[in-house]
């Protein structure tokens, strides 16, 4: 079976489409800080206001546990969305009561309502599947079709995903179609050299993602608060930097495993260890394999990796025809620690082929250091549900939607 896309849903002029967008932003004080997944979900909106659908955007955002929780109102993502479409935009108050029926009725075609977050119900999320498919059934009394384009939730059943897919004349949105094209690109026949860039805080996250890739890819680079771990497995100190015990053998594990295949995994050199973790912690560059050797000892926390391994891990990026990227190189929030990761980014933007950047905490650090989307190959808005991908799980999301 193949993805079912929106041709497959004949002429949507004067139909009620539900689009599943994932428009789970970050908000500071009411106000979006970083609008990449509200722009990614443009095109498709785009396509069927230009094809003449009644558009309903429905997502969640946060975890409201089930309840209306003012902090997680759509509502400023609604008023984001007018101005990115450069039209009016009506926002409903609820998500399947009366506010949101009056909103859709009053659609004309080309028109588009947000309604409220679908976590504010108890059934978006429910682990009874009866559950599930009784808020499915009240949301699909608001649409004709469903479009699912939220590829960061295609990892989970819930009810605006699965069940309302098996409810509704259903189809895979442009967003979701183009995270597969370059997913299928990172697993099937990659050009080569193929180049994994490995960060954030935890090896226990990316475990499936290095076991499924290492037959795959020619080298992985190891950054961010994993790479302690890695260290750690080889026998050196890491003072008070990160550190998942019970992991080392696991990681050791790997690294043999990648020595048998001929993959290079290419750990720091240096590293920035601080005093402390904070914007304004003391700091100095030390060797990775002596990091108590540094000015605070044992006490020393490692946050970003050092300038000769920045040097190096950009080399070897620029020298790829192939680059995933997930997790950030260091804490990218405080400016002494960012320089790892603007290093990488900086190095993604050159490479002459396919470069990725997955998972929110990347798409965020690379906005936040003031680079622009299209200065990358793609930037994945998929997070949990790209990783499981490239671990080669089944996704209920995509399967519903005839992805076999």
């Amino acid at each position: 079976m193949s993805l079912r896309t929106l041709e497959s849903l004949g002429s949507l002029e004067g139909k009620r489409v539900i689009v599943r967008c994932d428009l789970n932003v970050p908000l500071r004080d009411g106000a979006i800080t970083d609008d990449g997944r509200v722009r990614a979900s443009l095109p498709t909106l785009n396509a069927l206001i230009n094809a003449g659908a009644r558009v309903v955007v429905c997502s969640h955002l946060g975890r409201p546990d089930g309840a209306p929780d003012p902090q997680y109102s759509l509502e400023p993502v609604a008023q984001r969305l007018s101005e990115l479409l450069g039209k009016p935009v009506a926002f409903a108050r609820d998500t399947v009561g009366e506010s949101a029926r009056d909103a859709v009725s009053s659609l004309e075609d080309g028109g588009v309502v947000v309604v409220e977050n679908l976590r504010f119900n108890a059934g978006e999320t429910s682990k009874n599947v009866d559950e599930r498919a009784a808020f499915a059934a009240e949301l699909a009394e608001l649409g004709d079709a469903l479009v699912s384009d939220g590829f960061g939730v295609v990892h989970r059943k819930q009810a605006s995903v699965y069940e309302l897919a098996e409810q509704l004349p259903s189809a895979a949105g442009l967003l979701i179609a183009a995270e597969l094209d370059v997913l299928d690109r990172l697993t099937e026949k990659p050009e080569r050299p193929y180049t994994v860039v490995l960060g954030g805080s935890k090896v226990s996250d990316k475990l499936g993602v290095i076991s499924h890739l290492l037959p795959r890819v020619d080298r992985i680079l190891v950054g961010g608060g994993m790479l302690f771990t890695f260290l750690a497995a080889q026998g050196h100190a890491v003072a008070s930097s990160l550190l998942e015990q019970d992991q080392l053998d696991t990681v050791r594990g790997y690294i043999a495993d990648a020595a048998d295949r001929g993959v290079e995994i290419v750990l720091p050199t240096d590293v920035v260890v601080a005093e402390k973790f904070g914007a304004d912690a003391a700091h100095e560059v030390t060797a990775a394999n002596a990091i108590e050797s540094s000015t605070f000892g044992a006490s020393g926390i490692g946050l970003d990796i050092g300038p000769q391994t920045a040097k190096a891990f950009a080399a070897a990026i620029r020298s790829s025809k192939t680059v995933f990227w997930n997790g950030p190189m260091g804490v990218f929030e405080f400016d002494a620690f960012a320089g790892g990761t603007k290093a990488v980014a900086q190095a993604l933007t050159e490479v002459d082929g396919l470069s990725v950047v997955g998972g929110g905490d990347s798409a965020a650090a690379v906005r936040q250091l003031g680079f622009a989307d299209d200065q990358f190959g793609h930037i994945s808005t998929g997070g949990g549900a790209s990783l499981e991908f490239l671990e080669g799980k089944k996704l209920p999301g995509l399967e519903v939607l005839g992805w076999a």
